[in-house]
């Protein structure tokens, strides 16, 4: 029986995990808390604390692992964990999730694979160290990075902050951002793990970079909420935080990930996805942290 390892169970190591079980997959995952891994053996799902020495075993055994954990200064704390007994352990698909933060800003224009790196934020540098500590297993195993969009689905998307009235919608002249639906992420995943390529740098993400707040306007005169007040970008109460966010325009790529993989995402655009989460929104099941 194939054995994944999902290492940080949280948005997308759920969906990752949903496709291995429907495959017949025997399922693991850290989880901190308590609480969380009695929710995760509820599940069928073998829980262990990412502080146990149990770890180290499951790993090793494990044919497939997910990583999903962000960084910290000292980089990749799944690394920190598991790079000895990866050095050791037989040949196995190794997949990190990192971010597209990694190209910081294009102005607007694409993002590829083979560009160099020029992260604005400190959470993009730390990825781009993140991705070289796990790139560097490649010898040993069949490393894929996976550079993520905004992800979004049932639970995680502009249909819940419309509908609790915490939708703001900033414009900001000539900004897009790229997206995905989470299972197309997961989906990706998976053929990676099936087309296996050692040290393979992926770009995942849906067919049509848009702006933030025409997705929001779409949203609500879609499914009947009220449009929310435009916010310039220039507007003096806007957050630090927020400035950040938009600091950074470019369009992502996909084409390596649908050539190499066979992939093509199921929702293309935000038009599709939002419907999907729309027909799904009563059947939110909670996560615990």
């Amino acid at each position: 029986m194939t054995r994944v390892l999902v290492f940080g169970y949280g948005f997308i190591g759920a969906a990752f995990a949903a496709l291995c079980r429907a495959r017949g997959y025997s399922l693991s995952a850290t989880a901190r808390t308590a609480e969380k891994r009695t929710w995760l053996a509820g599940q069928g799902i073998d829980a262990v604390d990412p502080l146990s020495p149990q770890l180290s075993d499951i790993a090793a055994k494990a044919d497939l692992i997910l990583i999903t954990p962000a960084p910290d200064d000292a980089g990749c704390p799944a690394f920190t964990a598991l790079e000895a007994t990866l050095r050791q352990a037989p040949r196995q698909w190794l997949g990190y999730l990192s971010t597209t933060g990694v190209y910081g800003d294009r102005g607007g224009g694409w993002a590829f694979e083979d560009q160099p790196l020029t992260p604005l934020s400190t959470e993009g540098r730390r990825r781009v160290q993140a991705e070289t500590q796990w790139l560097s297993l490649s010898a040993q195993h069949d490393v894929a990075v996976f550079r993520l969009p905004g992800l979004y689905g049932v639970g995680r998307s502009v249909i819940e902050r419309l509908r609790d009235g915490t939708a703001r919608r900033i414009h900001k002249p000539g900004q897009v951002f790229s997206r995905l639906y989470d299972t197309d992420c997961a989906d990706a995943l998976l053929r990676s793990a099936d087309r296996r390529r050692a040290g393979a740098v992926y770009n995942l993400c849906d067919d049509e970079p848009a702006p933030a707040d025409a997705v929001l306007v779409w949203a609500a005169q879609t499914f009947g909420f009220a449009v929310p007040p435009e916010i310039p970008f220039d507007a003096p109460d806007l957050s630090p935080g927020m400035r950040r966010f938009y600091a950074e325009n470019k369009r992502v790529s996909n084409a390596l990930a649908k050539a190499e993989l066979g992939w093509r995402p199921a929702f293309p655009t935000y038009r599709e996805g939002l419907r999907e989460v729309w027909r799904l929104v009563r059947k939110v099941s909670v996560i615990p942290h």
